[in-house]
């Protein structure tokens, strides 16, 4: 399973999460340590580690609107694998009406298309896209 299946950054400051696997997240900040091994120290939670990272207040969306009825049945559409195409723009699936919905709440422009049969294969705008060479924002 990819990470960007049930959480994706969309914005400088804002990720999208299906809702279903917020309690089962366990963070951990990796660095070198010493003799080449590696360091890990385990952070409260996902959003303190993101604005330690960061350097920045965050804010996750929950998809479905944290419901967890209807975040299930739009996590089946790939409602959370969207693809940044610059910050606060986003391609999306047309067939998530809620978490699309919520993420204009929220700011962020929705570009939606229908994607019928790109779904079908398992798969979200994020997940089958590969970056090539972009700009610094």
């Amino acid at each position: 399973m990819h990470l960007d299946t049930v959480f994706t950054m969309v914005d400088y400051d804002k990720f999208l999460m299906y809702p279903g696997i917020k309690d089962m997240i366990f963070t951990y900040v990796l660095k070198p340590g010493e003799n080449g091994l590696i360091q890990a120290k385990s952070e409260k939670s996902l959003k303190i580690c993101l604005e330690k990272t960061l350097n920045r207040k965050i804010k996750i969306i929950y998809s479905g609107e944290d419901d967890p009825i209807i975040a299930a049945r739009e996590q089946w559409g790939d409602s959370t694998n969207t693809l940044a195409i610059s910050p606060g723009k986003v391609l999306v699936y047309n067939r998530n009406t809620v978490t699309n919905r919520q993420l204009r709440k929220e700011g962020i422009e929705t570009l939606e298309f229908e994607g019928s049969e790109l779904v079908r294969g398992r798969g979200g705008p994020r997940c089958m896209s590969m970056p090539i060479c972009r700009e610094k924002i």
